[in-house]
């Protein structure tokens, strides 16, 4: 299977540079998996299309504003940094521009000092083990100095931080939101859950892996980045009771897919056929020809062309379905991406 047959134009002015002042106003595309028909509506006519016993898994984690910028110590040198994974309490991957002159040694300083990092060492990729050192909580400190890492294809100002997390993220983590959440607002929730509608929470810390491009020309050369992952007890049991009862477990975003494949597929290892609570990382790459195993239908935004994002939906709907249904998506006008339209594959 070859990278290339994942690629569709898109023309630059259907990609979203900004949010809605509505988030539940997005445009949703409908597609039926088995007989590829595909309708067109708005995101907050959603449930119209869930039935009382279904689960919807949504992923909790939080956007860390985790670009930072900064200057080189006794130089003034600029330096910018996005923080990748926390390694220890204050030592974390980082990816910094520019690279050459961040060598283990060299000392940052952000907001005129009242940050401080150090170089420690050049990691895989090219990335840098960097140990902050600073007065107070890191966490405050971050949020006065950092701003939120949008995606590269996203050229304009982010006015409210807000706007690139869910309603719904509680814990701190992620590098990119997981958007397919974004169209949510706390009271279609709650018209969610009146409906009998059940609502599980999972956790999957986004990282920026999920934006770099599949250099391999076959799919299954690409190797995927690891994320850390959490399902709680209360959201495995909230799973298996719906599976239970034969309603549907319908994912929302890619993030919570991949979150409850791989807990489904850890477990099977084990001999267990339940959900159960578990962490861990994952570097699950889900592309067609994968069996699921629990997810019955996926919300997710619009993908980027040859992404593997792109091959996950086209695992779960069938590769030529998909594409068609991008393509009616250009020709209707949808918006693209983080800050896009939405798309339910049932």
């Amino acid at each position: 299977m070859e990278v290339k047959d994942f690629y569709y134009d898109l023309p630059q002015k259907l990609i979203a540079q900004d949010p809605l002042e509505d988030r539940s106003s997005s445009r949703l595309l409908v597609l039926q998996k088995e007989s590829g028909a595909v309708s067109h509506t708005h995101f907050c006519r959603i449930l119209d299309y869930l039935h009382p016993g279904d689960c919807l898994v949504v992923n909790n984690t939080k956007v860390i504003p985790a670009r930072l910028f900064g200057e080189r110590e006794g130089t003034q040198g600029k330096v910018e940094i996005l923080l990748l994974k926390r390694k220890e309490n204050d030592i974390w991957e980082t990816l910094v521009k520019p690279g050459k002159k961040a060598r283990p040694g060299t000392r940052i300083l952000f907001g005129g000092g009242l940050l401080a990092g150090e170089v420690l060492e050049v990691v895989e990729d090219g990335n840098r083990l960097i140990q902050f050192s600073y007065e107070g909580i890191f966490e405050e400190i971050l949020d006065r100095l950092g701003q939120m890492p949008l995606p590269p294809y996203i050229t304009h100002q982010l006015q409210d931080k807000n706007r690139y997390q869910t309603v719904y993220a509680k814990y701190d983590g992620s590098a990119a939101a997981p958007t397919a959440g974004l169209h949510f607002t706390p009271e279609l929730l709650e018209a969610v859950r009146a409906k009998g509608v059940s609502i599980a929470e999972v956790t999957l810390h986004v990282g920026l892996g999920t934006f770099r491009p599949v250099k391999a020309e076959t799919v299954q050369e690409h190797h995927m980045h690891s994320e850390f992952y959490q399902m709680d007890e209360t959201a495995a049991e909230t799973i298996n009771a719906t599976k239970r009862r034969g309603s549907r477990v319908i994912c929302v975003g890619t993030t919570s897919c991949r979150t409850v494949e791989s807990v489904a597929m850890r477990l099977k290892k084990e001999g267990t056929a339940h959900l159960k609570a578990c962490s861990g990382w994952t570097d699950i790459f889900i592309y067609p020809g994968y069996s699921f195993q629990v997810m019955d239908g996926l919300i997710t935004n619009f993908h980027l062309p040859e992404s593997t994002l792109l091959m996950l939906v086209s695992a779960f709907a069938g590769r030529e379905q998909v594409m068609e249904a991008y393509q009616e998506a250009v020709k209707k006008q949808y918006r693209f991406f983080s800050f896009g339209d939405a798309m339910l594959i049932y």
